[in-house]
């Protein structure tokens, strides 16, 4: 169990504050390969290369976002079909110690009783 910080648990936060830092990059780059993309329109007046620019990086925001719903998403569903796994090899793992325990003890006992 981690810490709690303000009704936060410390993994909590430090992943809120990782999104957080990741989107950002995440724009500094849809930013930087919309300098790119204007840099190609040498025609464009400042007032154009900032509105392409501007509408370049809100396109980007929607697909980067997207893409990521789609990536947690899919992760949600391998955790869940991983944790199924996880219980199933678990169970009979115990299923199997259990009855080797069981195997062991009437061996044992039954060599003790025949002597």
């Amino acid at each position: 169990m981690s810490e709690t910080t303000g009704g936060m648990r410390t993994d909590e936060a430090i992943n809120e504050i990782e999104g957080f830092l990741l989107w950002e990059a995440e724009k500094r780059r849809a930013r930087s390969r919309a300098e790119a993309f204007c840099a190609g329109l040498p025609w464009l007046t400042g007032t154009q290369r900032a509105e392409v620019a501007r509408h370049y990086c809100r396109d980007q925001a929607e697909l980067s976002r997207d893409t990521l719903e789609r990536i947690a998403a899919r992760a949600r569903t391998l955790r869940a079909e991983y944790e199924g796994a996880y219980r199933t090899l678990r169970r009979r793992l115990l299923t199997g110690y259990a009855a080797g325990t069981v195997a062991v003890a009437a061996v044992v006992g039954f060599a003790l009783g025949g002597r």
